[in-house]
């Protein structure tokens, strides 16, 4: 027999209070969460709980579906080579969320699993059941009030002794104050003191004369919704300060820094690489992280002001493999700019 399981997480804020939950159906489900998480730490979490939870029946096999392609690629693509580096990216950089990771590498030693990508918020029973019970812990834990736990999978165990010891540190330093991203990454609903009864995708595309290159998926708000201060930006006319962000997101280094790129992009960002293909945010921040491309530098062809809130740069670039034509539009998001859209075309 096949298990079907939508595995989900949530947060408000991003980082901020934060929920994870897979669900089967309304008799066998699970949820939980901390006060302070990522997404990503809730969809990676939601997983390994179903791998524990399910752990006392090892012969079924496991259909997880996910609305993160993060999740997937971490685990059925980049975690035998991230752990051959020592878990370190290919530029040397720690993996994010090392410690949910290396949980996950050995609760799936010896399991049949398939992962399935699904559209999140497309109305798909299992995912919207999923997604409906992580952000209700995210909104308890916002709130400060209990959140119901489910009453997870049938003949299974639930001990806070079966934890791991990153699960069990978090427990160890919750207070009333907020727990780090990095220690509330692996805790679970009984971690936190709640009953537990109670509480399509191709490898990874080569780089094309876009913005990034070929890239694309999240399509929520991911790791931090607003952008830094910058005094020396707000001296500068908004012309300037969105060429000086578009230069910034053509350097390697920043291309590499998946916080700085979550914070650039828009939510909403999407870009058509040369070969006709429609990226979103997710894929593109997963494609950069893993390979920056080159260095490359930009002659400004136009700034145009569309409105007050939109700005549309055109600029010829150069790299080591040749120019392109580009274009990208920059919107003003919670008194922040930040690129909504970018195409780019190769120039013979």
């Amino acid at each position: 027999m096949t298990i079907i399981a939508a595995a989900d997480g949530s947060a408000l804020g991003n980082p901020g209070p934060a929920g994870w939950a897979w669900y089967v159906d309304d008799s066998c489900w699970r949820a939980g969460g901390w006060p302070h998480g990522t997404n990503n730490q809730g969809e990676l979490m939601a997983v390994l709980d179903l791998f524990r939870s399910t752990a006392h029946v090892p012969h079924e096999e496991l259909l997880i579906l996910c609305d993160s392609q993060y999740v997937i690629n971490c685990i059925t693509k980049w975690m035998p080579g991230w752990k051959r580096k020592g878990w370190r990216k290919a530029d040397g950089k720690p993996v994010l969320n090392v410690d949910l990771l290396k949980d996950i590498d050995q609760a799936i030693i010896g399991r049949k699993y398939t992962f399935e990508w699904v559209k999140g918020h497309a109305g798909h029973d299992l995912n919207e059941a999923a997604d409906e019970r992580a952000r209700a812990v995210a909104t308890a834990f916002q709130q400060g009030v209990a959140h119901r736990a489910g009453p997870g999978f049938p003949g299974t165990q639930e001990q806070v002794e079966s934890h791991s010891p990153t699960e069990a540190r978090a427990v160890q330093t919750r207070s009333s104050e907020p727990v780090p991203a990095s220690a509330a990454a692996g805790v679970s609903s009984a971690s936190v003191g709640s009953p537990p009864a109670k509480t399509d995708r191709t490898q990874r595309p080569h780089f094309e004369p876009t913005l990034f290159g070929e890239s694309g998926i999240f399509g929520q708000a991911d790791l931090f919704s607003e952008l830094e201060d910058d005094a020396s930006a707000q001296q500068l006319s908004a012309e300037d300060t969105v060429l000086a962000l578009e230069r910034e997101l053509l350097r390697p280094d920043v291309r590499a820094d998946i916080g700085r790129i979550g914070v650039l992009l828009h939510p909403d960002f999407a870009e058509i690489g040369s070969s006709g293909r429609f990226w979103t945010r997710d894929a593109m921040m997963m494609a950069l992280e893993e390979d920056p491309g080159e260095p490359t530098e930009l002659e400004l062809l136009s700034a145009d002001r569309l409105s007050d809130t939109t700005i549309l740069l055109n600029y010829r670039s150069f790299a080591h493999t040749g120019s392109a034509l580009r274009s990208s539009v920059w919107m003003l998001d919670r008194g922040q700019w930040r690129l909504r859209f970018h195409q780019g075309t190769v120039e013979n």
